[in-house]
């Protein structure tokens, strides 16, 4: 059976919005799941799942979640091989910029974004923060702090879709971890 790694979006943020590690890992073995692995309570799961494409372990997931959360669950599903070409990239950007930079995030999606969002996204430039958008991630490189980022508040950054944001620290443990 394929491993897949699912990243959860807007969970433990505040008082509406609990899903305990505990929940997540009963949703995702009722939705199939085996194997179930989580790392911090953030919603990054590992888990095999007998289906063979990331669009239908994601449908799985959301409905075993919005079951047991009681709120819908976005969620972004990548094999692991998918992952690990993710964070080398996300590493390779990191490293061209070291020093330079103060955060590294990477946002997620479950499509690619448009061509056009893509080529908006790219003309970003602001104060030193860089927008790399390849295939289903958006690699944002910050000079300050991701709640102060001119870049991800922008239009064009939000027109490239829903997608869940995690630190290249995060993808790389959860990468060294499950792939």
């Amino acid at each position: 059976m394929p491993t897949y790694v699912a990243f959860l979006r807007a969970i433990n943020l505040g008082a509406r919005r609990k899903f305990p590690k505990d929940a997540i890992r009963a949703a995702t073995e009722a939705a199939g799941g085996t194997g179930v692995e989580t790392y911090i309570n953030t919603g990054n799961v590992r888990l095999t799942h007998p289906a063979r494409s990331s669009a239908k372990v994601r449908a799985a997931l959301e409905e075993a979640y919005a079951a047991e959360a009681g709120f819908e669950v976005p969620t972004v599903v990548f094999t692991t091989a998918e992952l690990a070409v993710l964070t080398a990239r996300a590493e390779e950007l990191h490293d061209g910029h070291a020093g330079e930079i103060g955060n590294h995030y990477v946002t997620l999606f479950s499509d690619p974004p448009t061509a056009s969002a893509v080529e908006a996204a790219h003309a970003l430039e602001h104060a030193g923060e860089t927008v790399v958008v390849e295939g289903r991630a958006a690699y944002v490189l910050l000079a300050g702090d991701i709640h102060t980022s001119k870049v991800l508040s922008s239009k064009q950054f939000n027109a490239l879709g829903q997608g869940t944001a995690r630190t290249v620290k995060v993808l790389r443990t959860v990468t060294g971890k499950w792939c």
